[in-house]
């Protein structure tokens, strides 16, 4: 039997990393908690949940579209995450770090949709 979406390094990363966006949306203004808050926290939860949901199935290649929509989550928190720094709504470390890790998330998403392509092909 395959693994289980929690053993997968990617989707505990990607579990990290949505609540960090979590703790770090708390600190923004009080006028951003149904606008920017709130947006870049669905898109950050959304990376885990596509990739459990995904593995969830049972072909690689329904497993490759979901690891696709992560990814799009993703980049989606990352841009905004860029607009919450440039409006100074958290420091330069904390964005840095995050950004970081999403880098890294990115990273990990490609090698698997990279893989999945190529057992599939």
């Amino acid at each position: 039997m395959s693994a289980s979406f929690k053993d997968l390094r990617v989707w505990q990363e990607a579990m990290k990393f949505a609540v960090e966006v979590y703790r770090v949306t708390g600190q923004f203004p009080k006028h951003e908690v149904y606008g920017l808050c709130q947006q870049l926290r669905r898109a950050a939860v959304s990376v885990p949940s596509n990739i459990a949901e995904g593995k969830g199935h049972r072909s690689d290649r329904e497993f490759g579209n979901f690891l696709l929509h992560a990814r799009g989550s993703l980049l989606e928190a990352q841009t905004q995450l860029l607009i919450a720094k440039e409006l100074q709504y958290m420091s330069g470390e904390d964005a840095g770090r995050i950004l970081a890790s999403a880098d890294a998330i990115g990273r990990s998403l490609n090698s698997l949709i990279n893989s999945l392509r190529e057992k599939t092909a």
